[in-house]
């Protein structure tokens, strides 16, 4: 399937360092996009796919996400996987269109968008170069189906949550840490006092880690 998106293209000929950000479940592909101007000074390529699965939020208005959300809140591995494979199918066809720079490529999500991207990223991790979670979880399913990759050991790796997340509860985020830990991935962990959600404090730890551990790191290796 092929996934609508939304895109922040940097002046120049490139290649340029890259986010690819992956929306929450209600949201669509612009939702993230809005992050553009504020990481890597505006001189990242942002690529937000739009999750393919879509509801009615309220009359006339849809909201979209990766997969279903059941009463039992038990992901349809079938659906997550034809998810995982268009977002890989989107990144083949992203790099060819567009100046991406496959040294400086970084998977980032937030809540159902953040278990896509653990998922991605753990069964390719030469594709990127570091692996952002905001308000999400690492489930069993995705953790124990993907086996051990040699490309993980000390992949950087950012979680941010917040300590009063009414959807997603801090325990599970820091649960999923010791999951990545015991993959020997190198995690940097930060809670902040907030809901689901992204707040300024937030932001700006997303900023200075993109900037200390992926992009300054990889311009100098």
């Amino acid at each position: 399937m092929d996934l609508l998106y939304t895109a922040h293209v940097p002046p120049g000929e490139g290649p340029h360092p890259t986010i690819l950000a992956l929306h929450g479940w209600g949201a669509n592909a612009h939702d993230l996009l809005g992050l553009a101007p504020i990481l890597h000074g505006g001189g990242a390529m942002v690529l937000s796919p739009q999750g393919p699965v879509a509801f009615e939020i309220q009359k006339g208005l849809l909201g979209f996400g990766w997969w279903p959300i059941t009463e039992d809140r038990e992901i349809d591995p079938e659906i997550f996987d034809q998810a995982s494979k268009a977002l890989v199918d989107f990144l083949d066809a992203a790099s060819e269109r567009y100046p991406v720079d496959p040294r400086k490529t970084v998977l980032m999500g937030f809540s159902q968008g953040g278990v896509m991207a653990y998922d991605l990223v753990m069964r390719y991790p030469e594709r990127f170069a570091g692996l952002v979670a905001m308000s999400s979880w690492l489930p069993d399913h995705v953790d124990q189906g993907v086996p051990a990759q040699p490309g993980l050991e000390n992949f950087p790796t950012l979680l941010i949550h917040g300590t009063k997340d009414p959807m997603i509860p801090v325990e599970r985020a820091q649960e999923s840490r010791e999951k990545l830990l015991a993959r020997g991935m190198n995690v940097q962990y930060r809670e902040f006092e907030m809901e689901h959600e992204i707040r300024p404090d937030a932001l700006r730890e997303l900023v200075l880690w993109l900037e200390e551990k992926v992009f300054n790191l990889i311009q100098l290796a």
